[in-house]
């Protein structure tokens, strides 16, 4: 599986991967763009990835997931290059033999790639500024830099 591409994400081709004869809750979680953020009209985005170890750290992740919460499925995918409004910039799928495992192994697998995998989001504004970064701002919830929600939520 490609975990970083360039290319349109393909929910429905991704979804129907997802499918497997043990799991009865299947999660899918797609990452939008919208049309504003603090305050501001967003235009579109620009990821830029370093590809390789986006992708290792993904598929770490993945199979992690995979173990904590014995997934039937796992799937993650993001974007790079320019994303507009209404398309997807990340898909996370998960399937498992119950729902409350699914869902809270696709959060867990959302907030570790949004907060740990080498990708910059560049946020282009309708009144022609643009703003790098924006990936984690756990620290205004957690009060420390190196704290990420997701380590001090109580998840399945």
């Amino acid at each position: 599986m490609e975990y970083i591409t360039s290319k349109d994400l393909d929910l429905v081709a991704l979804l129907q991967q997802s499918h497997h004869p043990a799991a009865g809750a299947v999660v899918l979680f797609s990452g939008d763009v919208r049309n504003n953020n603090v305050g501001k009209m967003v235009d579109f985005l620009e990821y830029e990835a370093h590809t390789s170890m986006a992708s290792k750290m993904i598929e770490r992740i993945l199979n992690d997931a995979r173990k904590r919460w014995n997934l039937n499925i796992a799937i993650a995918q993001h974007r790079t290059g320019k994303v507009r409004i209404t398309e997807s910039a990340v898909v996370v799928i998960t399937a498992s033999a119950h729902r409350a495992e699914a869902y809270a192994a696709n959060r867990y697998i959302i907030d570790r790639i949004k907060h740990e995998a080498p990708i910059w989001k560049c946020e282009f504004f309708t009144d022609g500024t643009k703003e790098w970064g924006g990936n984690c701002n756990c620290h205004k919830d957690t009060g420390n830099i190196n704290k990420h929600i997701y380590e001090f939520e109580d998840i399945l």
